[in-house]
């Protein structure tokens, strides 16, 4: 694959992320305007605030791995896959480590 694309997978990949984020909000939205509004018109005590609250860290969450903030995201895959590849191949046959071994 050249390098145009490749950038230009890069590219439609991060869209397409943020797409999934910007439908996330919006249900998010439309949702617990809902709840807000069903507890509101029922008698009993104010609950609309928990499930808000709760899908709200998801909500978070999820734009914090598209700012690039991620403990678990593509470099830490990309570690992983070179990390597991090397253990299958041989002593002689593995690349030098950058830690000097």
């Amino acid at each position: 694959m050249t390098e145009p694309d490749e950038q230009y997978r890069l590219a439609r990949q991060r869209v397409h992320r943020l797409r999934g984020f910007y439908v996330h909000v919006i249900v998010y939205l439309a949702v617990n305007a809902l709840l807000f509004a069903i507890n509101l018109l029922t008698p009993g005590p104010l609950w609309f605030y928990w499930p808000l609250l709760g899908w709200g860290i998801g909500l978070i969450a999820h734009g914090l791995t598209l700012s690039g903030f991620a403990f678990l995201g593509p470099e830490w895959e990309q570690r992983k896959i070179r990390e597991y590849m090397n253990r299958e191949k041989p002593p002689s046959a593995r690349p030098p480590t950058s830690e000097g071994h």
